[in-house]
């Protein structure tokens, strides 16, 4: 059970365009993490703004954008986060044996260079904050200056939405994670 109760649409008349607006650009769902954040209709507003733009409209490429959010959510044991971003990495072309040798990426021969330094990068980024020059150089091979804004923007981001998901302790559905060391 969440840590702060969940918006119910029906007794919050005054969001119904905020909700309207989630729902349209979330799949016409409601999601819990967005019934939470409805409590503070700016920040909603904002973050969804944020996300949108990472996530529709940005430049970077599926594959990584996925790649670093799933990272994220078994770095930081959100469940929530890992389980919702599933289907989106399996569309972005990730196979189903590198989702299930992420939690083990250093030592699985699933995942080529680029999507190495991806990995490398944002567990830098996760763990340490600052990133070694060699971590940067890199991942910096791989993308154009759009693009590094962009990764470090969605790893920086998701990063604060498992940490949010956790801090007020989102329903989510059943299973566990395991973060590598």
């Amino acid at each position: 059970m969440s840590r702060i109760p969940l918006i119910e649409e029906s007794e919050h008349p005054e969001l119904a365009p905020l909700i309207a607006k989630i729902k349209a650009e979330r799949g016409g769902r409601f999601l819990n993490l967005y019934r939470t954040l409805a409590h503070s209709p700016g920040v909603a507003e904002g973050w969804l703004h944020l996300f949108t733009e990472l996530r529709q409209k940005g430049k970077l490429d599926d594959l990584s954008r996925e790649l670093a959010i799933m990272e994220v959510a078994i770095l930081n044991g959100a469940e929530y986060e890992y389980k919702a971003h599933v289907p989106f990495a399996l569309k972005a072309g990730m196979t189903q044996e590198q989702i299930d040798a992420l939690p083990a990426w250093t030592i699985s021969d699933a995942f080529p260079g680029k999507m190495r330094a991806v990995l490398a990068y944002t567990d830098t980024m996760t763990r340490n904050i600052r990133v070694p020059d060699p971590v940067f150089a890199a991942v910096r091979t791989h993308f154009d200056d759009r693009e590094m804004v962009e990764l470090t923007t969605i790893i920086g981001g998701y990063n604060m939405v498992s940490r949010f998901l956790e801090a007020v302790q989102m329903p989510h559905e059943t299973g566990t994670l395991k973060a590598h060391n």
